[in-house]
């Protein structure tokens, strides 16, 4: 039974609980620049829910009207393409840091953590229908698409806060005639969609720990940005910053780094890749004078004194891809040009010492002999797979100019990370879907440029 505070008898006998129970669709935490922790909720009433913050209640405010928004110009054809629907209100409610209790009528939201010890890792978990691909996987299959199995398993271990490394919502066209496993599955970019993509499989990993949010090439505005502003930006809602019209999408489509703490000497900086493309950019261009001074802002975080600094994007800046047929190279060309301008030779300020990212869907563990960040890729979270890397790795494979890998663990298995402490040391370990652990990686945490992951793989980490 949840308590109602104080609230007086003029509440009369009406069952606010029950209320809130049947109208919320879906709840959950994330978290924002400066640790701001914030409660959002789905709702079918007209009205926001009362929210239960340490047994005072209080009425959440509207963050985006239920409605739907006309047509826009989309990633896919315009045959392909329809008006996003959002069929509830979108509401949300500010946490103060010292939270101990937070309920929407008898759903219990996690309350923020100043010094989280477990955090799970993950990202790429929704499943794929795009027709420009010819790919749909089975959605209904946990074999095919094991986002739900492993939200649960993730769940399972407790974790203080998770970390979602973007790309959250795959469902882009109808499913085609005879592909099994996607039949009647909802497609686009509205609500139905966000719902059976993250809302509804991801609802166990949502109530066990408040969310740090990462936006990923899925979440730009000609895609499921609409719905990415709605439910997971930490940014106040602004129409201009809606992705609802396409004039808008210069500035929609680029937000500002942020920093949030893990406790006194660790901190993560947050980075909006959702526009960074395959190609290194000449200085004139807007996109590379805009990533610069943001990456400018990168640095100013990262000078914190005795902070560890710990980067995370969802395209990969020093990670590897391996295209059908060849061989595996860098990704991260664009980010490149930027950062080789800013930090010659590191393409990261000194105290950034791991870099955390997506987009390739498999995971990677990487150590670099030269003095660059240890990097993980944790993208295989649900979306279809990538290719295998060639066992044993290319030894002179590399990532980008002047870059050297020391060593490098990878693997295509579903699955997802926990970042644990020990002491004064982060843990960083790589656990399949069924919870089956494949690698452990250890690195104190210091802000020394030769610091170093030391990795362990297990038999159940396979190529």
């Amino acid at each position: 039974m949840i308590l109602l505070g104080s609230l007086s008898a003029c509440t009369s006998m009406t069952p606010e609980p029950m209320i809130a129970d049947a109208q919320v669709d879906a709840a959950w935490v994330i978290i924002g620049a400066g640790n701001q922790a914030i409660a959002r909720a789905n709702t079918k009433s007209a009205d926001c829910p009362l929210i239960n913050i340490d047994d005072k209640l209080t009425r959440m405010t509207l963050r985006a009207a239920a409605g739907t928004i006309p047509l826009r110009p989309t990633a896919s054809n315009a045959a392909d393409s329809k008006p996003s629907t959002f069929s509830t209100n979108t509401c949300e409610a500010l946490l103060p840091p010292d939270a101990r209790h937070v309920a929407i009528g008898s759903r219990v939201l996690p309350a923020p953590k100043a010094n989280p010890q477990r955090i799970v890792i993950l990202g790429d978990t929704g499943c794929r229908m795009k027709k420009t691909d010819n790919l749909y996987q089975g959605c209904s299959d946990p074999v095919a698409w094991p986002f739900p199995t492993i939200a649960a398993a993730a769940a399972r271990l407790k974790p203080d806060l998770v970390l979602h490394v973007g790309d959250y919502h795959y469902r882009e066209t109808r499913c085609a005639a005879g592909i099994e496993g996607c039949q009647d599955s909802p497609w686009g970019y509205g609500s139905d969609t966000w719902d059976a993509d993250l809302l509804q499989p991801g609802a166990p990993l949502l109530a066990a720990a408040p969310w740090i949010a990462v936006r990923g090439n899925h979440e730009e505005c000609a895609r499921a940005g609409q719905g990415w502003f709605r439910y997971l930006d930490p940014n106040p809602y602004e129409k201009k910053r809606s992705c609802d019209e396409q004039a808008n999408d210069d500035e929609a489509n680029y937000t500002e780094p942020y920093a949030v703490s893990l406790g006194i000497d660790t901190q993560l900086i947050v980075f909006d890749s959702a526009k960074s493309g395959q190609t290194a950019l000449p200085p004139v261009d807007p996109q590379y004078i805009k990533y610069r001074a943001q990456f400018e802002s990168v640095g100013r975080f990262a000078a914190k004194p005795g902070v560890m600094s710990i980067f995370t994007s969802h395209h990969p800046v020093l990670g590897f891809v391996q295209y059908k047929g060849s061989a595996p190279s860098g990704f991260g060309a664009a980010f490149q040009s930027v950062l080789k301008s800013l930090y010659p030779g590191r393409y990261f300020p000194p105290e950034v010492q791991i870099a955390i990212h997506g987009h390739v869907h498999g995971f990677q563990a990487i150590n670099f002999s030269s003095a660059h960040p240890a990097t993980f890729v944790a993208g295989n979270g649900g979306d279809h797979a990538d290719p295998s890397f060639p066992d044993p790795f290319p030894a002179n494979a590399s990532p980008a100019v002047g870059v050297t890998v020391e060593s490098i663990i990878h693997s295509r298995k579903y699955g997802f990370m926990v970042m644990e402490r020990e002491g004064s040391s982060w843990v960083y370990q790589a656990y399949d879907r069924d919870s089956v652990l494949m690698a452990r990686c250890s690195m104190a945490a210091s802000v020394a440029a030769s610091a170093k992951i030391h990795c362990e793989k297990t038999a159940a980490l396979a190529p």
